[in-house]
């Protein structure tokens, strides 16, 4: 059956194709999702997949029960957009001013959609049932993974896999990790307020600006000298504002930032100190201020088993000289929270390609992807579906015994 649909894959390419450009023109924003789910849904059941819509809010998930018992394996694409104006002048480039596909989500949806068609068309062989998750809000927190998890999208589920197209990789290469591979992202702001004043008259004042740079200088600290040099650890303050005319003094200054970790105990760690931190410069100097800590995503971990049986899948398919396992990446992605019901393993498919131009990172307003990558996600993660659904099926079948 593997090789009969992975020839499948090669057979809808253009399709695939075409699927993934139709979304591109229509890119629709987190939590604005209308009309994306909506296709999705006709899709599918075209295909004659019971599906669900309006899941957790936006999402869609659709249902294969295979002909024959086995366990449930659940594959998981998101199909939300960013807030940027695309400028890669693409024949298919977006057609709504200031949204963009640009992190490859229209690609992750193109390719569960054709695995459905594939495994429909082999659904009397497919032993057990697959679980196709299409995700609204990966991109903005609190994400569309918790809703789509309360109303029920893993029930059932044994396993779950998914991929990101991953443009900073060349077409071609495979990369995976086992344990933790993306970091929790969470996002800080911080409120300065000091007492203005004339320029000419500093000492009259309390200087939010001299205040702010010296939060900034101490945060940069916590990681240097708190987090074990073994460990992994970003604080970012990557926006500060804060003054007017030329001649006033500030009495207020915003910092905003992230902060990415994959321990709990280290991200606990540095709000203690931060808040510390902020409180000291600010004492020292008779300002006050004002703090907001908003946990994002958690880290990303991957299933040992689960992560060596996807790894096999990809060798399977490019071979093993074009699979690695990769340093653990500082981004985040709200995959985590199905990690946290159900093992399973989350992995990178290679998309650029710098001989086509193909090098701009995700969420670049020039950002492309090499389209063969479509291809290879798609035969990864059939061949991990079927490889698990075959292997695991015994342990689903009835016993002698049984009512069924």
């Amino acid at each position: 059956m593997l090789e009969a649909v992975l020839k499948k894959v090669d057979a809808y390419f253009d399709e695939l194709v075409d699927i993934r450009r139709t979304l591109h023109k229509h890119p629709e924003l987190s939590f604005e999702e209308v009309k994306t789910p909506a296709f999705i849904a006709d899709y599918l059941e075209k295909l004659g997949v019971n599906v669900r819509r309006g899941v957790g809010g936006r999402g869609v998930v659709g249902t294969i029960k295979g002909g024959k018992p086995g366990p449930t394996v659940a594959l998981r694409a998101d199909f939300d957009a960013l807030p940027i104006q695309e400028e890669t002048g693409l024949p298919y480039q977006s057609t709504v001013p200031g949204v963009m596909h640009a992190c490859g989500h229209d690609g992750h949806t193109a390719t569960l959609l054709i695995i459905a068609k594939i495994l429909m068309e082999h659904r009397q062989q497919l032993e057990g049932s697959v679980v196709l998750i299409h995700q609204f809000a990966e991109e903005l927190a609190p994400g569309g993974a918790i809703a789509m998890i309360e109303d029920g999208c893993l029930d059932g589920v044994d396993v779950i896999y998914g991929t990101h197209l991953w443009a900073t990789m060349p077409a071609g290469e495979i990369g995976y990790r086992s344990g933790a591979f993306m970091a929790a992202a969470d996002k800080f702001a911080v409120t300065i307020y000091g007492k203005g004043g004339h320029g000419a008259a500093p000492h009259e004042t309390v200087d939010a600006v001299t205040v702010g740079a010296s939060v900034v200088q101490q945060l940069q600290q916590i990681v240097s000298r708190n987090v074990d040099p073994l460990e992994s650890a970003v604080v970012t303050v990557a926006s500060f504002q804060a003054g007017g005319p030329f001649n006033v003094i500030a009495d207020k200054a915003n910092l905003v930032g992230t902060v990415r970790t994959f321990k709990e105990d280290i991200q606990d760690m540095i709000i203690e100190r931060m808040e510390r931190t902020i409180k000291g410069v600010c004492d020292a100097a008779g300002a006050t201020y004002a703090f907001a800590y908003d946990k994002g995503y958690p880290a990303v971990i991957n299933h040992p088993k689960e992560t060596d049986d996807l790894k096999n899948a990809a060798v399977a398919v490019v071979g093993e000289e074009h699979v690695a396992e990769m340093a653990p990446v500082m981004g985040g992605e709200d995959f985590a929270y199905y990690l946290h019901h159900v093992p399973g393993a989350f992995f990178f498919t290679g998309a650029g390609n710098e001989d086509a131009g193909i090098i701009y990172p995700h969420h670049h307003p020039k950002f492309m992807i090499d389209e063969r990558s479509l291809a290879i996600a798609a035969k990864t993660l059939l061949t991990a579906t079927l490889s698990y659904s075959q292997k695991d099926a015994s342990a689903h079948e009835p016993s002698a015994t049984s009512d069924r």
